[in-house]
């Protein structure tokens, strides 16, 4: 499949890796392939981003100040487990930042998380939807947009980036820029 990506696609793909490495993960998830996206201004995702007033900086920031682990917080909370609750008495017990996994250093190849490859494969469905024969960046973009349970959606989300205006700023910036 990465022989159909162009070359700043296969470029935020090797830029998620760096960007998963800097957030201390050991796999990478859709919010370090939107980051890599972002690598390179002048991407069609950076770029339509930047029509939406969004950078590098401001997604990296939403990521970090998204909650770990939401989605099991908030599935316990449905059986009735206070996370929170749970955590402050387990602090109580054994100090501030009993739970915090430290971040591992892992050399080589980062493997991708599941959430990570279904956005890859998105991409592609959105560039055949699209009758474009090359993948880029804004593909990628619009697959995030796609996968709504994903953290690169919820980071979007915090910057109140909403589908629409993502996808027409795509579209604009795919008028400005020819698209194999």
């Amino acid at each position: 499949m990465f022989e159909k990506f162009t070359k700043d696609a296969r470029e935020s793909v090797v830029g998620a890796q760096v960007e998963a490495r800097v957030l201390g993960a050991d796999r990478i998830g859709t919010e370090h392939v939107l980051l890599g996206m972002l690598r390179a201004p002048d991407s069609v995702a950076a770029r339509a981003l930047q029509r939406l007033g969004v950078a590098h900086a401001d997604v990296l920031a939403a990521v970090r100040s998204l909650p770990p682990g939401a989605l099991d917080a908030e599935a316990l909370a449905g059986v009735g487990i206070d996370l929170d609750a749970v955590r402050a008495q387990v602090e109580a017990s054994f100090g501030p930042g009993a739970l915090d996994t430290p971040p591992r250093s892992r050399a080589g190849h980062l493997p991708f998380e599941s959430s990570a490859k279904k956005l890859l494969e998105v991409a592609l469905r959105e560039a055949m939807r699209c009758k474009h024969r090359r993948i880029d960046t804004g593909h990628l973009l619009l697959a995030v947009l796609r996968l709504d349970d994903s953290t690169a959606y919820r980071a979007l989300g915090a910057l109140r980036v909403g589908p629409t205006a993502a996808r027409e700023a795509v579209t604009a910036v795919w008028a400005d820029v020819p698209v194999g």
